[in-house]
């Protein structure tokens, strides 16, 4: 119980309302765009993960990492298929904000798991998604239908599980060396895509995806290069 005490009982809160944010913004871009390119625009995410690093934590990010995340972030908009309509929509939007709660919440792990254990970061980030869209959700609450309640324990059990294992990584490594993995994301979003909907990407998705993916790898070099540098110094 001892680790479950929080220290700094603002963050708290405040990764509950973005929590609920991030996921209301999410939810809506999927309902409105297909999975691909709404996990397409939601991997922006560890590029500004990486870039918030930097006055938010302090971290330190090389030039070649910084022209990484400018090269990932051209593959973005090449996903994204910037054709008048395909920018300005209010999925694409939805799916953008979620992307920047989802990294304004990365960084906060990163700043709460100074102090607090990573039970406390979990348990009470849960807590106050759950009073926060407990309370948004009881003025418009429609009885669950007995047919969704597996899917829902299911996310509830996954998405812990989720949580946790990212509380852990934000925990043991920084920014840079995390992000990168998340891109993988991408790649899930596109093979559901093919199996339940039977949608395939374009070629302009997978240029965008494989520019997304070889920066995010560059990115990772990097940091493990920098990293064993630093050590060699020392």
């Amino acid at each position: 119980w001892s680790d479950l005490r929080p220290k700094r009982w603002g963050l708290h809160i405040l990764r509950g309302f973005l929590s609920v944010a991030l996921l209301w913004c999410f939810v809506y871009a999927v309902s409105q765009l297909s999975l691909a390119n709404a996990y397409s625009i939601f991997m922006s995410a560890p590029l500004l993960i990486t870039a918030l690093s930097v006055p938010m934590l302090r971290e330190h990010v090389g030039w070649q990492q910084w022209l990484a995340v400018f090269v990932g972030l051209v593959g973005v908009i090449i996903v994204l298929k910037p054709s008048g309509a395909g920018l300005v929509t209010l999925g694409g939007i939805a799916a953008l904000a979620s992307a920047i709660g989802y990294a304004l919440n990365a960084i906060t792990i990163r700043i709460l798991t100074r102090t607090d254990t990573s039970a406390a970061t979990v348990f009470w980030s849960l807590c106050f998604l759950t009073i926060i869209g407990g309370i948004l959700a009881s003025a418009r609450w429609v009885p669950v239908p007995w047919d969704y309640w597996p899917m829902i324990v299911g996310l509830g059990i996954t998405g812990a599980l989720g949580q946790y294992f990212i509380t852990e990584a934000r925990r043991l490594a920084p920014p840079p060396v995390v992000a990168p993995l998340e891109y993988t994301g991408l790649a899930w979003g596109m093979l559901f895509d093919w199996l339940l909907w039977a949608t395939a990407p374009g070629l302009r998705m997978l240029t965008g995806a494989f520019i997304i993916v070889a920066s995010g790898i560059y990115v990772l070099h990097r940091e493990r290069f920098a990293s064993a540098a630093l050590q060699q110094q020392h």
